[in-house]
């Protein structure tokens, strides 16, 4: 299994530094590194610091679409870099790396963990030390059956994916890869249905019905949202599609609200084929939106075209 759920998978039983929920900065920080009493506050607030250098320094500015230029006297990103791409200020972007006292709302800490190509598992060092809640998709993974990678292995040459009510790739098998592109290859906030069909040209060419599927997408999301309105990931993720595509924004605006269904997905393989998928959704864990998506040939050439998947090398994406 390739997946963001992997690791979470293999650190179930590893201690959880702070609670899903839990709001107060000095709790979290004071599980992992003591009490107030003997300054874990001032200890938390460097490690942050630290650990956001560490991160930034490591980027290079052509990763993140910026110009390489000149000479640079320090390595990665500047710090400005990351503020103007986080849309934060730069004065506070920095106060944060030196380890002032200041706050970080989630939303921003999502935007910064995005600019700084942060996968789960850094994501939620980061919001421990900021003494944030550990973003949901980690909770999610975590709630996963022990036995899913094995399950996903045994469906292939089936396409099978594992998602969650964001759309969120959670996990994935090799068939399901080699139809719908290099998910590998694309960083972990990336790594999500919708964002693709939006911000993708070889997701978006690959889908015959592309109009009828993301119509029926954003109505999904936005009824899965209705638990959820008040939590940043989501409003994050609707603010970056809206911002990179007036097609969603458009369905945005007309407040539709669909049903997840069983029904038929054409795609268009450029060596495969048309392929004609029923798909199934299979709910993994209860008081949790997770779903397995199994897919199955609707006819004869698809069963045919499957039988070749292990010949195809995944595409490029977006």
């Amino acid at each position: 299994m390739t997946s963001i759920a992997e690791r979470a998978l293999s650190e179930r039983d590893e201690p959880v530094h702070s609670e899903a929920g839990e709001r107060n900065p000095s709790r979290g920080a004071a599980q992992a590194y003591g009490t107030e009493a003997d300054g874990s506050e001032d200890l938390r607030r460097r490690e942050l610091g630290d650990f956001l250098r560490s991160r930034r320094e490591r980027i290079l500015p052509q990763q993140v679409g910026l110009p390489v230029g000149g000479r640079r006297r320090t390595p990665g990103l500047r710090r400005e870099e990351v503020a103007q791409l986080a849309g934060v200020g730069v004065t506070w972007y920095t106060w944060l790396e030196q380890g002032r006292e200041i706050n970080a709302s989630e939303q921003v800490l999502e935007a910064v963990g995005r600019v700084l190509m942060l996968d789960p598992h850094e994501r939620t060092h980061l919001f421990t030390l900021a003494g944030a809640p550990i973003p949901s998709v980690e909770v999610e993974c975590k709630g996963l059956p022990i036995d899913l990678p094995t399950l996903l292995e045994k469906l292939h040459p089936y396409p099978a994916s594992v998602t969650n009510g964001r759309f969120d790739l959670l996990a994935y098998n090799r068939s399901y890869q080699a139809i719908v592109g290099n998910l590998d290859d694309l960083p972990f906030d990336q790594r999500n249905t919708l964002w693709l069909m939006f911000t993708s040209p070889t997701t978006k060419k690959a889908m015959f019905d592309w109009d009828e599927a993301v119509r029926r997408m954003v109505g999904q999301y936005r009824a899965n949202m209705a638990e959820h309105v008040a939590e940043p990931s989501w409003k994050c993720l609707v603010n970056r599609l809206q911002e990179v595509s007036s097609d969603f924004a458009r369905l945005w605006r007309d407040h539709d609200v669909v049903a997840p269904e069983n029904l038929i997905k054409r795609i268009v393989h450029p060596d495969l084929g048309l392929l004609q998928l029923h798909y199934t959704n299979m709910w993994l864990a209860q008081h949790l939106p997770i779903r397995l998506i199994a897919y199955t040939p609707a006819d004869e050439a698809t069963r045919d075209a499957l039988d070749r998947i292990d010949s195809i090398t995944p595409r490029p994406l977006p």
